[in-house]
């Protein structure tokens, strides 16, 4: 005979896993996101100009080429490559000299003398300042362009595998740091007794294991990442010498030291300092902790402030600082918050007077992240138009954005935290001990009413049962407490509210790591106006022109329509039509075009365009040397005797 039990709704044994399912699920949601749309990581560093500039064309072959750069840039032996139109090396092979003059930068490369004519192509890459690779190539000929056979590769330094895999321990980096010091400060501010509870030992060491592992796979990554992005050079040990030579190599190694001192720190809180009973002794050993531990932390933080986006730019020596408080006051609301959301669901004890506490320690984090973020915002973006036209502002406003939503979240569960009291607690406490004791009767009648066994076999068997009763005890009353605090409706609703802004604290970590590897705001503006500078304002797209002629001969009106694509410098396509008075299509006996930049005595650059059909002409390969207001002539011979050249100007980039 069987039978049915009333449904009671969720199981409070399911609803920690259905929590850590549904964050596992956004986790994993936010990685797609960030692997599929992110592309390669952009850099702080940009290239501003060169000389000769891309797709110039040059009389003379020149002695050496030079590179200029918004920001400062470490290079090495084969940094700046100058192929010749076969492929082969052009340049002398020797390191780029460092030509820089105050706040300019500029490298430059020598080339062989006695060069060809022919198209040139020009490769390079370096690693900027704040530790992200910066690559890239253009083109330049001496004397006319020329067919070139160089086939460099698509992927830009710091993208493919190697790549996605650096991104992700990046991202795993932060989360292990926000759990650590969020949980360690979480333990040691708002609830003591976390220190003995089992979740919590695993929330914080888990943090330290996925740091330490993170920052490790950094390490062996940085050499291919920065370089030939293939995974077996990871364990080149050249390579790997010359990341520790460098700024985020010795970051990396400097976290790694600080980690193992943040070890002894997890050993004394969770072991000596969880067994101290004497109040005293243990807020002596409080006040160490938080002085020994908050220097560990702010050590850590600085790794990242030295070797990234703060460490160069505008005002490094205040804005370091500014980037370690920002990182402490980010772990300390978003892992205190983690920290509180395993509390609600793993453990039974947390009081109303430690949820109470971090509640203030939240609100005194978001004061120093508003102060802190408004000053990284202003120094990385810089204007209103960089914060919505380039992908690092608008992905501060999705920051932003995500962090009203936090804070919306955070005023319910502020709410709920007023309404919470202990009574629901303590009461449990005292229905679990009550029937526990009934239990523990009812379990040990049957050993009172049994026959006495032999004296050696109870010798035996009385230990084993006794720590089978004990077990079955222990079981009994954590499932009573658990089963009388999940019937609480304020914590209840607390623990839903805190779910939900772990939740969007974790698409928040990943849009905080996008940041970290996206070109700021003001160098991106910075380099399009410095590409500029020298140049007339480009036209954004395809160049249409329409001109009408007139040769003075029978059958000699027309109009002539030009397209130009894609309308930038370096290789375009051209084609014109030739439409009669009439608008049918008109062939005529010869058609000449010639392009001239006159700002820069540049040209004219003849263009010969085949026929295509009636009235259609084409050209493909046609080379605008640089961006600017280039008057495109145009001559039309309708007969043997009859033709005219006119012209008009357009900006061309």
């Amino acid at each position: 005979m069987s039978a049915t039990a009333p449904y009671a709704g969720p199981s409070p044994i399911r609803r920690p896993v259905a929590a850590a399912a549904l964050l596992a699920a956004l986790v994993s949601l936010v990685f797609g996101l960030l692997l599929a749309g992110a592309g390669t990581a952009s850099a702080h560093a940009a290239l501003t100009g060169s000389d000769p500039q891309d797709g110039a064309v040059v009389d003379t072959a020149p002695k050496e080429v030079t590179l200029s750069f918004s920001e400062a840039i470490a290079v090495g032996d084969d940094s700046i490559r100058v192929l010749d139109p076969s492929g082969k090396r052009a340049d002398t092979e020797a390191e780029p000299r460092d030509l820089s003059e105050g706040s300019t930068v500029r490298y430059g490369v020598a080339l062989h003398s006695g060069l060809p004519d022919g198209t040139y192509t020009v490769a390079w890459q370096a690693i900027s300042a704040d530790s992200h690779p910066i690559s890239g190539a253009f083109t330049f000929s001496i004397g006319a362009p020329s067919e070139t056979t160089v086939a460099l590769s698509s992927q830009e330094a710091g993208g493919g595998p190697v790549g996605v895999v650096y991104d992700i321990a990046r991202y795993a980096a932060y989360g292990g740091f926000v759990l650590l010091v969020g949980g360690s400060a979480f333990v040691l501010i708002c609830w003591r007794g976390g220190a003995s509870a089992l979740p919590m030992q695993r929330l914080v060491v888990r943090g330290w294991l996925t740091l330490t592992a993170a920052t490790l796979v950094m390490l062996l990554l940085r050499n291919p990442y920065t370089g030939s992005g293939k995974f077996a050079d990871a364990f080149d040990l050249a390579g790997l010498q010359s990341v520790l030579d460098t700024k985020p190599g010795a970051a990396l190694v400097s976290r790694l030291l600080l980690l193992g001192a943040s070890a002894l720190f997890i050993a004394v809180l969770f072991g000596t300092y969880a067994r101290r009973e004497d109040e005293q002794e243990r807020k002596d050993l409080t006040f160490g902790l938080a002085v020994g531990g908050g220097v560990v932390a702010a050590g850590i933080a600085a790794t990242w402030a030295m070797s990234e986006h703060a460490s160069t730019g505008i005002q490094a020596s205040i804005a370091m600082p500014v980037d370690v408080a920002h990182l402490l006051a980010v772990a300390a609301w978003l892992g205190g918050l983690a920290s509180l959301l395993v509390a609600l669901y793993r453990t039974p004890d947390i009081g109303s007077a430690s949820v109470r506490r971090f509640s203030a320690v939240a609100f005194g984090s978001v004061v120093v992240l508003a102060a802190t973020g408004i000053y990284q915002s202003w120094r990385q973006v810089g204007s209103w138009s960089a914060l919505t036209g380039t992908r690092y502002g608008q992905l501060l406003i999705i920051k932003v954005a995500l962090i009203a939503v936090l804070l919306a979240v955070a005023w319910f569960s502020r709410r709920w935290t007023g309404r919470l009291t202990d009574t629901s607690v303590a009461s449990s406490g005292a229905e679990v001990a009550s029937s526990g004791a009934e239990e523990e009767d009812a379990a040990t009648e049957p050993e009172n009413t049994a026959p006495a066994a032999p004296d050696e076999a109870s010798d035996d068997v009385a230990p084993e049962r006794a720590a089978q009763l004990a077990r079955q005890r222990a079981v009994l009353t954590a499932t009573k407490k658990k089963r009388i605090r999940d019937a609480d409706p304020e914590r209840s609703g607390l623990r839903r509210s805190v779910l939900a802004e772990a939740a969007v604290a974790v698409v928040l970590l990943a849009v905080t790591t996008m940041l970290t590897s996206t070109e700021p705001g003001r160098t991106e503006e910075e380099a399009a106006g410095g590409a500029t500078a020298a140049t007339a304002p480009a036209a954004d797209g395809p160049v249409n022109l329409s001109m009408p002629f007139d040769t003075g001969g029978q059958n000699g009106k027309g109009t002539v329509r030009i397209d130009i694509d894609p309308g930038r410098t370096g290789s375009n396509d051209l084609h014109v039509w030739i439409d009669g008075s009439d608008g049918e299509p008109m062939d005529v006996p010869e058609l000449k075009l010639a392009l001239t930049l006159e700002s820069k005595d540049i040209g004219p650059l003849p263009v010969a365009p085949d026929r295509l059909a009636e009235g259609h002409w084409t050209a493909s390969g046609v080379q605008i040397p640089m961006a600017g207001d280039w008057k495109i002539d145009v001559t039309v011979r309708t007969s043997d005797i009859d033709q005219v050249t006119i012209d008009k100007n357009a900006k061309i980039g």
